[in-house]
């Protein structure tokens, strides 16, 4: 609607671990033995199906929310010019020394027998309850020396190798005694449990003596190197290392805020344990194989999953004397994103992208991009980038993106980067090669420096990968549609959740600043997750989930939009529940949808054609004015926040000028569309509404695409034939300044405000709306010119008379001072004036009961405070030192708001009285004329019976009551028609209607 031509490709993520575990679902598979034993071949072409399962169901749902996009000419990541696309990017990396293979402790998921990246690692974790460990490590030459060392991880400690201290804290060496049941003797102790039948030694860190739960003797004081390289016996014998091991090595990395200040090393199994590994040249032992289960050397636990082998671990220490304590407690641990295993952390040789190398670029090119909230792209995604690790990019898996690295067996590596490149090099690569396993495993090239033969290596990549490639490899770049590339990137603007700060948004930032040195987007809204109605996470297990296409069928795709739109910032988790889309459906949509519906109605009745008239500005009413003023400030202002992505800031707009268009312009105006014939106002009136509409319905539509469409087609489509078929082919409307009229806006503002007290003047007073009232008192700041030129306060008399006719007020008055009709109280304010006056506090309130309150109100408004003479010396009371009521003089109502003292005589005269009646009968005899099933201009005859005071009203106000409900007869003392009987203002009367 902008003039943009928006190319917008739809895209199938195809590769990946999720189709793996429904394909070994759907297959009765279980785990990568069984793949190969199926055969990878086969496996493959059934991944491939598989992506497919979903596309109508997508294609469907796209369609049904109303999202353009080219459904016809998707890109599908498994495609080979996409995979191309991505081993030239791996190429360009690989060139700048940025690609290498590393033997490093990486997140495992030994479910699905591969390795996940950091931010893989950031979408999974959990809060679990888990058991720790202080163990006893026997300090070798002794017989009754330990040391404790403390772990999370119980199932690691077959694996140790070594403990490990901070060097610069203190330590001790203590001793206790335990009794017959092997408990340390506390001063509490009674009885046998206080017989001492063996002392223990025991080292740790002397900061966390706590953990001793008993009476302990401090034999020797230690600084964490005076321990180094003291030796001590294995808990476990299951394994036989290559190098010297089981002695004390200093980091560091240990802390003194949890356990024993000593900790266990197993290199195998994290990141800090394999830096002291290196550090100290100790052996590595990995007695967990890649399907996360104990291998056989460990024979009283061979084949248990590692982390279900805690409990069994605990129970040997404990059987060998070596245990000293387990604790309870809870963490966050990280779960496989795709199969919910828990994870391990676990040596392997794997491939990585030097992220730390291009952390500044990445922070640079961040800082270019207009984060949607700003404090996600410099707190959450900003953070992220500072604390960047190098991306674990290979995965030991079968469907995705092959590594494009060749081997020989001397070590040489090539990086393939086209297809061309690899026919190049290869004897036995066939013409139609499709790149993916097993079939591009069997293709060879030569080794470019030693001429023997390069295999690929087997990893493929993450699928991460693919999505961040998606802005190059969907042309095809760079092997074609250059152009096509480099007038679409970066893009202005992409959108998604706020868990892909570590997923899309950052793969997308690295391989552009990899590849590109620059950010791959400019503007990015990050969008809340959506909760159930009790703020909690929808899942299929907790039974909150809702059905998109369930709620899509029961309140439309418009509806749903429109919920998310202004709900609250995009940003924030949005609640979803059905009384909140029905509530903004009827605020919003409904009230658009009646007030077009107001216009068809009386549109067809006069057959009116809003292409034979013209909109004649200078014709227009002040209110025809005021709607177009409010129209064009409005398509201003929501185009300047969609500019800017502020999409709840517009669509807040957006509701506030449909509420005023309907509640106020079209219920102000509606007389003129029921007077006879089509004269000048009456057209006026049309063509502003109609201008309205239409025009409205242009600057909603990317809101709410399929209601504006069908306003569209009716309003104009219907009409002119010439015009656009639809909605979303129009022009977006560009605001015309002339018709804003910001004076006009601002008394009109004023008006609805006042309108607003006045109204909650009559519901104090518990008058209602048809009840005339004699006089309003208006003190408010509003000032005009008058003819002469002359600063007048109030309003012109055309607002004075809007304010008139809404509250039913016969004359309204505009004056700077309500003070006949208000006046204040004050009392001490006991909690802040007792500290500071003690004695005085009486003094004070005798004070404050003489003063006079209008004065002393207008001190405090102007001064914040006020100053009274305490034993003769001058002291100032600040406004929450008081407590202040409003009294009102009997007769009159007052309430005020943002500058604005509004105040309502409320003593009715006889005459205001009958007034009200005759209000009330013209509401009733309305009412019937609807309930009845009467037309709107169809004329009637009026029956009333049943009282005396009621036919008088009648009688006297008989020609009134005859225009308004268009009767042309009223007849007193019997009833006809449709009957009702009615209690009007506490008098009890039957009324009858009939249609001529």
């Amino acid at each position: 609607m902008k003039g943009y031509n928006v190319l917008r490709k739809a895209g199938w993520d195809t590769h990946g671990l999720p189709v793996e575990l429904e394909v070994e679902k759907k297959l009765g598979l279980d785990g990568k033995e069984q793949i190969e034993e199926y055969g990878l071949e086969p496996f493959i072409h059934e991944c491939k199906e598989s992506v497919w399962k979903y596309k109508g169901m997508w294609e469907d749902f796209s369609g049904t929310v109303g999202y353009w996009a080219d459904m016809e000419n998707p890109y599908v990541t498994y495609d080979n010019d996409f995979i191309e696309s991505e081993w030239w990017a791996l190429k360009q990396i690989w060139e700048k020394g940025l690609l290498y293979k590393g033997f490093k402790i990486v997140p495992y998921c030994p479910r699905c027998g591969t390795p996940l990246s950091s931010h893989e690692v950031a979408q999974g974790y959990k809060d679990v309850k888990e058991k720790s460990v202080i163990a006893k490590f026997k300090i070798k030459g002794t017989e009754n020396e330990y040391i404790l060392a403390w772990t999370t991880t119980p199932w690691t400690l077959p694996s140790n190798v070594a403990l490990c201290v901070n060097p610069n804290e203190s330590y001790v060496k203590v001793s206790v005694e335990l009794n017959a049941k092997g408990d340390i003797i506390k001063e509490t102790s009674e009885g046998e449990d206080k017989v001492s039948v063996k002392t223990e030694k025991y080292i740790l860190a002397e900061a966390l003596l706590s953990v001793i739960d008993g009476i302990y003797i401090i034999e020797e004081t230690y600084i964490g190197t005076d321990l180094e390289y003291k030796e001590y016996e294995p808990l476990f014998h299951y394994a036989t290392p290559d190098k010297k091991a089981y002695y004390v090595t200093c980091d560091n990395y240990v802390t003194l805020t949890d356990g024993t200040g000593v900790v266990h090393i197993a290199p195998a199994f994290g990141e800090d344990d394999a830096n002291v590994g290196r550090k100290y040249d100790l052996p590595f032992v990995q007695l967990v194989d890649a399907k996360g289960e104990m291998k056989p050397e460990v024979t009283d636990f061979a084949g248990m999953f590692c982390k279900k082998a805690d409990e069994g671990i605990i129970k040997k220490l404990a059987q060998t004397g070596l245990l000293f304590k387990t604790l309870k407690f809870e963490h966050s641990y990280p779960f496989c994103w795709r199969c919910d295993t828990p994870l391990i952390y676990y040596a392997r040789e794997s491939w990585f992208i030097k992220m730390t190398e291009v952390k500044e670029h990445l922070i640079a090119n961040n800082n270019t991009i207009n984060w949607m909230p700003e404090s996600i792209g410099q707190g959450r995604f900003g953070d992220w980038l500072k604390n960047v690790q190098d991306w674990g990019i290979s995965r030991d898996r079968y469907w995705g993106t092959p590594l494009n690295i060749w081997e020989c067996e001397d070590g040489h590596r090539h990086a393939i980067g086209s297809i061309e490149e690899l026919k190049s090099m290869s004897d036995n690569c066939p013409e139609n090669i499709e790149l993916h396993r097993p079939f591009i495993d069997n293709v060879t090239i030569k080794c470019p420096e030693c001429g023997k033969e390069m295999r690929r290596v087997k990893p493929v990549i993450d699928c991460w990968f693919d999505s961040g490639s998606m802005p190059f490899a969907q042309w095809h770049y760079p092997f074609e549609n250059k152009e096509m590339f480099q007038n679409n990137f970066p893009a202005d603007f992409i959108s998604e959740a706020v868990d892909q700060t570590r997923g899309w948004f950052y793969s997308l930032l690295a391989i552009s600043t990899l590849i590109f040195d620059k950010a791959p987007f400019k503007n990015v809204i990050v969008l809340g997750h959506v909760q159930d109605e009790n703020g909690q996470k929808m899942s299929k297990s907790k039974g909150n989930a809702v059905d998109p296409f369930d709620a899509l069928s029961e309140h439309g795709a418009d509806a749903i939009r429109w919920y998310f739109y202004i709900n609250s910032a995009l940003w924030l988790p949005n609640r979803f529940h059905n009384g909140a889309v029905t509530e903004g459906q009827r605020k919003f949509m409904g009230t658009f949808w009646n007030t077009y519906a107001f216009f068809v109605l009386y549109a067809n009745i006069d057959g009116f054609d809003a292409t034979k008239y013209s909109l004649e500005y200078d014709k227009l009413t002040v209110m025809d004015k005021w709607l177009l003023s409010k129209l064009n400030t409005v398509i201003k202002t929501v185009d300047e926040n969609l500019e800017n992505y502020r999409i709840t800031e517009a669509a807040r707009i957006l509701d506030d000028f449909v509420d005023e268009m309907s509640n106020w312009y079209v219920r102000r105006s509606r007389e003129r569309f029921w007077a006879k014939g089509m004269e000048q106002d009456k057209i006026n009136a049309y063509m502003t509404l109609y201008t309205a509409l239409v025009t409205l319905a242009k600057v909603s539509a990317p809101f709410i695409p399929y209601m504006t469409e069908d306003i569209y087609r009716n309003l104009v489509v219907n009409i002119d034939k010439s015009a656009s078929e639809s909605i979303h082919l129009c022009e977006y409307p560009a605001y015309k300044q002339e018709y804003i009229d910001k004076e006009l806006e601002k008394n009109m503002e004023a008006v609805l405000d006042i309108v607003v007290l006045g109204r909650a003047c009559r519901n104090a007073a518990n008058i209602k709306n048809r009840q005339p009232i004699g006089m309003m008192y208006v003190k408010s700041e509003d000032t005009y010119a008058d003819a002469a030129g002359n600063k007048v306060l109030g309003l012109p008399d055309f607002y004075k008379e809007i304010i008139e006719e809404e509250l039913n007020v016969k004359e309204v008055t505009f004056t700077d001072d309500v003070r006949n009709f208000t006046s204040y109280s004050f009392k001490p304010q006991l909690k802040t004036l007792g500290p500071k006056f003690g004695k005085q506090i009486g003094q004070i309130r005798q004070i404050l009961s003489e003063l006079d309150g209008n004065k002393a109100m207008d001190e405090i408004n102007a001064t914040g405070g006020l100053k009274v003479t305490l034993d003769g010396s001058e002291a100032l009371l600040e406004k929450e030192d008081l407590l202040i009521e409003a009294a009102q003089t009997e007769g009159y109502v007052s309430d005020s708001d943002s500058g604005i003292t509004v105040v309502l005589d409320t003593k009715l005269t006889n005459e205001l009285i009958e007034e009200g009646f005759v209000r009330e009968i013209i509401s009733k005899i309305q009412t019937m004329r609807k309930d009845a099933g009467f037309e709107v201009m169809d004329h009637i005859k009026v029956y009333q019976t049943g009282n005396d005071t009621i036919k008088a009203i009648f009688e006297r106000n008989s020609e009134e009551i005859k225009a308004e409900v268009l009767a042309e007869e009223l007849i007193l003392g019997e009833t006809d028609g449709f009957i009702k009987d009615w209690n009007i203002n506490g008098e009890n009367v039957t009324l009858g209607v009939v249609k001529l």
